[in-house]
């Protein structure tokens, strides 16, 4: 599937407290890797949810997949999907992995025409999310019915990647990707990371330390919070099929706030 071009034009965003990030640009074709940095507090999650279509920015415009934010939000959620983002897509820590792939699995919506998806298909697209992610079930500690407490942090990313790439979405995005990460498992990420990138998928990843090669877009650091007033609804997103209508003239998303993320 061809990934998602990303385009933005003095993107911002403000709360309450004053602005949240402000003046973002950026012009990204399809298929890119984009990390996004900036000081702590300077909006990279915001900005992160303003461009997957969860979280309505105040000044500006960006385009992804063709589709304009602010005006067709619900059309960029149906092509990006959030991969592992504090406080949004949380994993459950005493759910098992299969658990975990079980409920995301079931929870997509079938192929048009489809009433349901046959167990077979849905076995295949789990094996082949996971083969994308580089996680391999019979290396966790019990396997599939491995716990994710017990998962490491670069095995936890990977479940999560998984998790967003049943969705087949144009534009994958992460948060804090390398957080807690050795020098050899930040490697591991970014070629992850680089290999979805170059089958198609474009990437978009909040970090601290990108790489030389990828595309680095900066936040404008600001004395106030992250986070703007209005907060996600829940800890879990539902991949870009969860809310089927769009909104075209924009009036049907949340003020300043994320619409798709709860629990299902």
């Amino acid at each position: 599937m061809e990934g998602a071009a990303v385009s933005a034009r003095d993107l911002g965003l403000k709360g309450s407290k004053g602005a949240v990030f402000e003046g973002v640009s950026v012009e990204a074709p399809p298929g890119s890797l984009i990390a996004v940095t900036g000081p702590s507090g300077s909006g990279r999650t915001c900005l992160l949810l303003t461009l997957t279509g969860r979280m309505r920015p105040t000044s500006g415009h960006a385009t992804v997949a063709g589709h304009r934010v602010p005006q067709r939000m619900g059309s960029v959620r149906r092509v990006a999907a959030l991969g592992p983002v504090p406080g949004v897509t949380d994993l459950e820590p005493s759910w098992t992995v299969t658990e975990h792939l079980r409920e995301r699995a079931l929870l997509r919506r079938p192929r048009r025409g489809l009433r349901r998806e046959r167990a077979t298909e849905r076995r295949k697209r789990v094996a082949e999310a996971l083969d994308r992610a580089g996680l391999r079930l019979e290396d966790l500690p019990k396997g599939p019915r491995t716990t994710v407490r017990y998962l490491e942090r670069l095995e936890a990313l990977r479940l999560g990647v998984a998790l967003a790439l049943l969705d087949h979405p144009r534009l994958l995005a992460l948060d804090d990707a390398d957080l807690k990460l050795s020098d050899p498992e930040r490697a591991e990420l970014w070629e992850l990371l680089r290999g979805l990138a170059e089958e198609g998928t474009t990437v978009l990843a909040v970090c601290s330390e990108p790489p030389p090669d990828v595309l680095v877009v900066h936040t404008t650091a600001d004395d106030g919070p992250e986070e703007p007033d209005a907060e996600p609804d829940g800890k879990r997103d539902d991949g870009p099929d969860a809310e089927p209508a769009d909104d075209t003239t924009g009036e049907g998303d949340a003020d300043d706030a994320c619409t798709t993320t709860g629990r299902a």
